[in-house]
């Protein structure tokens, strides 16, 4: 915390006008996350996408009156405000960061390398909450601008800061560095992330060095022979400039390092790691067992090393570790609620990340939080909860239900809030035994608490019961898909998203939220139903509809939905309705048929569509488009490229005619990657929001955001001769251990891939359909599979087998897959928000 005074002089701003000298407790980048509007300063952050100075207008209206901004500003359009104006304000944000670092002489651990670095920070969490009051990156707060709001969070209670750090280019590790200003650090490996803003991986591993300029202690792994080489010419360069030297902290399993990794024993979901430090051997367990989480697992225990903590804790330690708290699943709940499951931990800064997710969330007009007691050393219990209600009361909660005989305690900081409803009880079971006395209706419930609580038995009560088969969707994965195209694109040109049919079967009103958080320009829909769906879920963008009925036109304005327009007859009836509803300038969108020959005005048309739109005052044309037919397709290139020609051809007669000028769109998500000349205002993003790439070109930089997971309902062995499933068709070749799995055509599993080719995935391993799909039900051999019980997860598609090749067995395309997922599945939908 500091005074607008001391950040002015921190930042060397001009303050206008001169104001009260209050104290700054939050800074804010994004007015959708608005914490407390009296000691709050917001930035405006200028990026190649966004300009934050477009969005002071709003803050202001929202109740801020503290701005630090780059730009000049109409001060007197803003009375009671005070702005500070300085050159570069993510360079002022950095400034203010080290000011505030400046004040704590903690120990700090940096973290940086390709990846792991916030599944360590957080495991490292778990690890030394019991001994230190901790404050750390929330999320993945890794950048430029991530690591100033990081390390804002301060203050003198706190005894230990972890914080991550990323890099894209050079010169930017230099800045981080003195902002985090680590006294250990951890190099976690080195990979191919990023690697395109370096020469080679030398440079960047040269670069994330400079954040140990002025650290004790570096630990990393000697077995990265490239790293443990540029590592120890540092140390060695260092010596000849520096007073500080670096010391190592190196593990290694084939080198001499401090900790020697003797033997890993892996077991189906766990390790057994044998290691030897300082001439003695021990060994630790961990709960996982794939390559990455033991090699973070390995750079915490030599943290914990570093701490001098003793072998008996870090063994107790590593055999407690919990899946890492980054991801918040959103569920349907019972009378048209949306549950959000949080309970993994519970600490003030993963309380943060929660309720942003939850105000999210504009479905439905309530919000319930329901919360268990707090695991947060350095705080005594009385300033803890006063903290706790405080932050409560500044969200729009509805309804407070605290779990915990400490919450319990305190209860009477939270009751302070005359606008909410508060409950207590001692534990979740007497939570459970009194679940009746509450009506859960059309809110939005966020279940956030620490493990030993077991908020799942809640979850289970509260969440719609449907189906073993479950897809999950990442919304997290789905933006970082957005981004991959973003970065495609000019910083003036938008993005239209394509949520039609439910967003391609991924659900409606949840990816449209996330995409309004993301701040996407447009939403596009097939029909007005979708959009009037959106709409009541709390959607605010623009949102145009692509097969719009004419009987509708009155509906679409009430719910202020934009019609695509693809002929005279849709011109006319629209243009009636406007007048008979008194509307004027309502946005229109033109479609131009270039040669798909669907929808769209001929050429020929042109002048009759100018003539009707000539002194129209009930529209306004907000784009003009027209749909590419083989954008994907090299072959049709010069088709595409006859297309584009047509297009601007017709686009620029309607323009000049019109005398403004409508944004204008013809990409699709092919068009986007293999045809940028054709990205004109605005791209319309499909299947690639997906993770579904058909150019072929981008399947390193994309990933499919859903998983379709089902069980196993029986297993039982079927003797050679003998047939499975309907007309006999799955002939048993040999002695067989079949499973049955609880999925079937009626979910939207193609009887087309009854063909022997066809495969899920269980313990990581391929299990080969037998039989014909049954409505429900399907058979796979695990023969040679081991430890398959009944009940065992079973992946459909996922990461480990693709949507494309789901399509390629049935003799279909991925649209087709995706959208064909039938309502009865749940969906679950995923945010790495902690």
């Amino acid at each position: 915390m500091l005074s607008l005074q001391q950040i002015s002089v921190a930042c060397k701003a001009q303050w206008k006008p001169l104001s009260d000298n209050i104290s700054i407790v939050f800074i804010c980048t994004d007015t959708r996350k608005i914490q407390d509007r009296s000691q709050t300063l917001f930035v405006a952050i200028k990026t190649d996408r966004r300009n934050g100075h477009d969005y002071i207008a709003d803050a202001y209206q929202k109740g801020l009156r503290y701005f630090l901004v780059s730009e000049a500003c109409e001060y007197a359009s803003y009375p009671n405000a005070s702005f500070l104006q300085v050159e570069d304000t993510v360079l002022a944000l950095q400034v203010i960061a080290t000011t505030v670092r400046n004040q704590f002489n903690i120990p700090v651990i940096g973290i940086t390398g390709s990846n792991g670095k916030t599944s360590i920070k957080e495991w490292l969490n778990q690890l030394l909450q019991p001994r230190f009051n901790i404050v750390r990156s929330p999320k993945s707060y890794n950048s430029q601008i991530g690591v100033p709001l990081s390390v804002w969070q301060m203050n003198a209670e706190h005894q230990l800061g972890i914080f991550e750090a990323g890099i894209s280019q050079p010169g930017e590790m230099e800045r981080l560095e003195k902002i985090i200003q680590p006294t250990i650090g951890v190099f976690t490996n080195i990979g191919e992330a990023h690697r395109e803003g370096f020469l080679d991986t030398r440079q960047k591993i040269n670069e994330k060095l400079q954040l140990f300029r002025h650290a004790k202690t570096l630990i990393y792994c000697r077995d990265y022979s490239e790293l443990d080489d540029c590592v120890l010419h540092y140390v060695h360069q260092q010596k000849g400039f520096s007073d500080s030297v670096l010391n190592l902290f190196s593990w290694s399993y084939k080198h001499d390092a401090d900790l020697m990794l003797k033997e890993i024993d892996k077991q189906p979901n766990s390790a057994h790691i044998t290691a030897v430090y300082k001439g003695e051997s021990f060994r630790f367990f961990i709960p996982f067992s794939d390559a990455a989480s033991i090699e973070n697992a390995i750079n915490c225990c030599c943290v914990l090393l570093l701490f001098n903590t003793p072998i008996a804790a870090i063994e107790v330690g590593m055999s407690e570790l919990k899946p890492i708290a980054m991801r918040m699943e959103l569920r349907q709940g019972d009378n048209n609620c949306s549950i959000i499951n949080d309970s993994y931990n519970s600490d003030l800064t993963s309380l943060h990340v929660a309720l942003d997710f939850l105000e999210q969330q504009k479905q439905q007009p309530n919000k319930t939080l329901i919360l268990s007691d707090l695991q947060q050393a350095g705080k005594s219990d009385f300033e803890l909860y006063k903290e706790v209600a405080e932050i409560v009361a500044r969200r729009n909660i509805h309804r407070f239900i605290g779990i915990g005989k400490v919450l319990l305690q305190y209860k009477d900081s939270f009751l302070l809030n005359k606008k909410m409803s508060c409950y207590f009880f001692k534990t979740t079971e007497e939570f459970i035994q009194n679940i009746q006395r509450f009506s859960f209706d059309n809110e939005a419930i966020l279940l956030k608490g620490s493990r030993s609580f077991t908020f799942e038995k809640i979850s289970i009560l509260l969440e719609q019961k449907i189906h073993q088969t479950v897809m999950s969707i990442n919304l997290s994965t789905m933006l970082q898909n957005l981004e991959v195209f973003r970065s495609r694109l000019n910083p003036n040109v938008k993005t239209m998203a394509m949520v039609k049919a439910s967003s391609y079967g991924s659900g409606g009103y949840e990816v449209a939220n996330a995409l309004q958080d993301a701040s996407i320009d447009y939403l596009t829909v097939a029909y007005p139903d979708e959009g009037v769906a959106l709409r009541k879920a709390g959607t605010t963008l623009p949102i145009m509809v692509m097969s719009p009925s004419t009987i509708s036109f009155d509906r679409m304005i009430l719910w202020r939905l934009e019609p695509e327009i693809f002929n005279l007859r849709s011109l006319n009836q629209f243009i009636a309705i406007a007048k008979k509803l008194g509307v004027k300038n309502y946005p229109i969108h033109i479609k131009l048929d270039t040669g798909m020959h669907r929808l769209g005005f001929m050429e020929p048309e042109i002048s009759i569509l100018l003539s009707t739109l000539n002194d129209c005052e009930e529209v306004h044309i907000a784009s003009i488009f027209s749909h590419l037919a083989a954008s994907d397709d090299s072959a049709l290139d010069y088709f595409t490229a006859q297309q584009g020609t047509a297009f601007c051809r017709m686009s620029d007669i309607i323009i000049e005619s019109l005398g403004y000028r409508p944004l204008r769109h013809l990409c699709n998500t092919a068009g986007i990657v293999l045809h940028p000349e054709y990205h004109f205002d605005m791209v319309r993003l499909g299947l690639g929001l997906y993770g579904i790439d058909s150019t072929n070109t981008l399947n390193n930089q994309l990933q499919q955001i859903s998983t379709l997971k089902t069980t196993i309902a029986q297993i039982k062995n079927i003797p050679a001769g003998d047939t499975i499933g309907y007309s006999r068709k799955g002939k048993v070749t040999h002695d067989m251990r079949i499973a049955t799995i609880c999925i079937g055509y009626a979910d939207g599993y193609p009887r087309a891939m009854s063909n022997g080719e066809t495969f899920v995935m269980i313990n990581n391993q391929p299990a080969k359909l037998i039989g014909a799909i049954a409505m429900d039900m399907c058979m796979v051999d695990i023969t040679n599979i081991e430890g398959v019980s009944e009940g065992d997860e079973v992946i459909v598609f996922g990461a480990q087998l693709s949507i494309n090749q789901l399509a390629k067995w049935a003799g279909t395309i991925a649209y087709e897959i995706m959208t064909g997922i039938s309502q009865r599945v749940k969906r679950v939908y995923v945010n790495e928000g902690n």
